[in-house]
């Protein structure tokens, strides 16, 4: 007999992501819990919250690579929701956190941040199959540490130690933890999978002021800006022929006039600059293009070319295959019409269809049909 569909045990995914965002409390948002899929834009009005929640993911992402809580949140006193009210302490702050799947299951993080009086983790749990890994809680204001407890199952159940207070525990514990129990490598491996799931985010907000000027070639890879654009393309150009093929087709859907190719030309001041190539007639300089064109062309480029191209804070010891990108873009469509959405969307949709990249995005109103009815991405309209 064929085993009948709730026998069949649901497939987990082969590279970490985060699938989940929670902003229980977060500048305006209280108790939302949001589901990421491959391909998810925010909506809403202006000041729905959609840079907002899109700040957050990029803030756990920098955390997970170990940044400190000063330089990933400069501002926090913004984040703390408006209607909070001060303890007898003074104390004020906010909290986040997300779900990373992966080989190992879902994988819970949440974390609690003081703003005021003092910027300072005072309590973050990490969490899978319904154990609680690790945890962490500010028990003396006078130091600068929590106390961290986290699952050994060996002779001694729990381990405890003081950790800083101004970095992610999650993100320490490969350095503290043995790997010699089987809880120990429980908690090593919940922590390495959320480690690799956040760090694989690349905030891109292509800036077109920066992408016209020729720029010296280098290691090529791609800024969050697209600034160097052009340098990409010149270490790139003999790299996959498939890639060259689909960059080209997206360029010529993008763009005005006819595009045969995207490519790169170099100057005699060592230099080099980006152009669209347009079969057989004369190149046009990426200079001359509108700034919609440059928008396009760069979130094109970001998705095309994949992780190992991206000035992402890749894990060396992790291999590619196993590390996935997710994109994140605010205001995807600002400056686009409404035919470069849609290409953008269904390049989006198509390129994370092998499971090597996601898309995390927030648009405006005027996309949000576009977006709709495009298959493969889910809308989350943060004004219901």
């Amino acid at each position: 007999m064929a085993p009948r569909d709730r026998d069949v045990p649901e497939a987990r995914p082969a590279r970490p992501a985060v699938t989940e965002l929670r902003l229980s409390a977060f500048a305006g948002h209280r108790s939302a819990t949001h589901a990421l899929g491959p391909v998810t834009l925010f909506a809403g009005p202006s000041g729905s919250g959609k840079s907002t929640t899109l700040r957050a993911y990029e803030a756990l992402a920098r955390l997970g690579a170990g940044d400190p809580l000063d330089e990933v949140f400069p501002d926090a006193a913004d984040h703390v929701p408006e209607r909070a009210r001060p303890d007898a302490q003074g104390r004020r702050g906010f909290r986040i956190g997300c779900t990373v799947d992966g080989p190992r299951g879902p994988v819970r993080l949440d974390l609690a941040v003081q703003a005021e009086p003092r910027l300072r983790v005072v309590g973050e749990r990490l969490t899978a199959g319904g154990r609680t890994l690790l945890s962490t809680a500010l028990r003396d204001p006078g130091r600068n540490a929590v106390q961290a407890e986290w699952h050994t199952a060996g002779t001694t159940p729990v381990t405890r130690a003081p950790f800083p207070d101004d970095l992610l525990g999650t993100a320490l514990l490969p350095l503290r933890v043995a790997g010699k129990t089987a809880g120990q490598l429980e908690v090593l491996a919940a922590a390495e999978q959320v480690v690799v799931g956040l760090r694989s985010a690349f905030p891109c907000d292509p800036r077109p002021e920066r992408m016209r000027a020729p720029v010296p070639p280098g290691e090529g890879r791609l800024r969050r800006d697209c600034g160097n654009l052009a340098e990409v393309l010149h270490r790139t150009r003999a790299d996959c022929p498939r890639r060259r093929h689909r960059l080209a087709a997206v360029a010529g859907a993008g763009c005005t006039g006819t595009v045969t190719g995207l490519g790169v030309r170099e100057l005699r001041e060592g230099t080099v600059r980006a152009v669209l190539e347009r079969g057989g007639r004369p190149v046009t300089p990426l200079g001359r293009l509108g700034d919609g064109e440059l928008r396009y062309l760069g979130l094109a480029l970001a998705l095309v070319t994949g992780p190992g191209v991206l000035e992402t804070d890749r894990i060396a010891e992790v291999p590619d295959a196993m590390q996935s990108l997710t994109l994140l873009t605010d205001g995807l469509d600002r400056g686009l019409d409404r035919r470069q959405v849609g290409e953008l969307l269904r390049l989006a949709v198509d390129v994370a269809g092998d499971g090597h990249v996601r898309v995390a995005g927030a648009v405006g109103d005027r996309a949000v049909e576009e977006a709709r009815r495009t298959p493969g991405v889910t809308v989350v309209d943060l004004s219901a």
